[in-house]
Formats: C-alpha cells, structure tokens, sequence
C-alpha cells in the first residue's frame, strides 16, 4: 500500500529507498508522489493504515508517531552501520545526531539512512520556515519568544508525545541561530 496524495512520508521513504538502491532511485526516485510500478494506492496514512490491516500479507509505510499511536506492527529496517532496528523516538533522535555533524547553517539535510550505529535509517526533521526579520516587531518578538520556549522547555516534553527530542548538538546550532530572529 503506498500514499496516493502527496506527502512528505512519501518523500521520506523514498528518499531512504533512494539511498539504498541505485536501482529504486534511477526508476522510481525521490518525491512526495511517484509512480509506484504496483501496489494500491491510498489516501493518508489512515488510508493506507486501514488497507493494510484489512490486506492480509500486505505492508505499507506510516510515519512512526502514526504507527505508536495506532499500535501497529512494524518491521525492522537495516542502517549504514549494518545494524537492523525498529523504528524508536531514540533512533529518531540517533539519526538526527548523526546527521548534525554535516549539517549546513540553514538546515535543510536529509537525515534518512544517516550514521551511527542506533540511527533509525527512515528518520526526518519537521520543518518550521521562519522568517529572520518580521515586518510587524511585534510578531517578530512573539515568534522569537515561541521558537525559545520550544527549545527551553517543548523539547523536555517531545518524547512523551512521541516525537524524537533534537539532539543537543542541533538544539546548540537552533539557539545560534535564534539569536538572528527579530
């Protein structure tokens, strides 16, 4: 079962699928949709969700907040370091860490199929576009504050959501950069 909308889970996997198979990223590559040569085509991952469990022998892909919370089955994936693991907020987080040591002063990295022995290779940031400079100080004040706050206090209770916490050396680059948002 595959995403029949765009979707950044479908850029995800395919990204990581790209990454480990010359072959998948020559044919089919990298995007939030692609032409999946077979398979069924659902809509979200309560969609695609609901197809598999009613599909017996099938799979699908989900994002790992959406298969904790529905208590689904899910399947180990092997990394870079030859190690194969279940999908885990730690790993999450490993992965995250392991990408920061290449990561550019704007961001915008993959983290799938990252290093270290404990990255989840399936793995990705959510992305917030902030502008630098507000045209309305106010709301530039507001917005600093808020970006603040996530870093002092939303990431102590990311993990009881079960999202993965950024790793401390990302949230150091985060607060660099925070400095610059007026």
């Amino acid at each position: 079962m595959y995403r029949s909308d765009g979707s950044g889970t479908t850029y995800i996997f395919t990204d990581f699928l790209s990454k480990v198979s010359p072959d998948f990223s020559a044919k089919i590559g990298r995007n939030t949709s692609v032409r999946w040569p077979l398979g069924i085509g659902q809509k979200g991952s309560e969609g695609v969700a609901g197809m598999v469990r009613n599909s017996p022998y099938s799979f699908g892909y989900v994002e790992l907040i959406y298969a904790l919370q529905n208590k689904m089955e899910y399947g180990y994936v092997r990394n870079p370091a030859g190690k194969w693991l279940l999908g885990s907020v730690d790993g999450v987080t490993a992965a995250a860490a392991g990408a920061a040591k290449n990561m550019p002063a704007d961001y915008r990295v993959s983290i799938t199929n990252a290093p270290g022995a404990d990255a989840y290779p399936i793995s990705s940031f959510t992305w917030l576009l902030i502008p630098i400079q507000s045209a309305d100080p106010a709301k530039g004040k507001v917005l600093h504050n808020f970006v603040q706050w996530m870093l002092d206090h939303g990431e102590a209770e990311a993990g009881g959501m079960s999202y993965a916490p950024l790793p401390k050396s990302v949230v150091a680059m985060e607060r660099k950069t925070l400095t610059q948002i007026h």
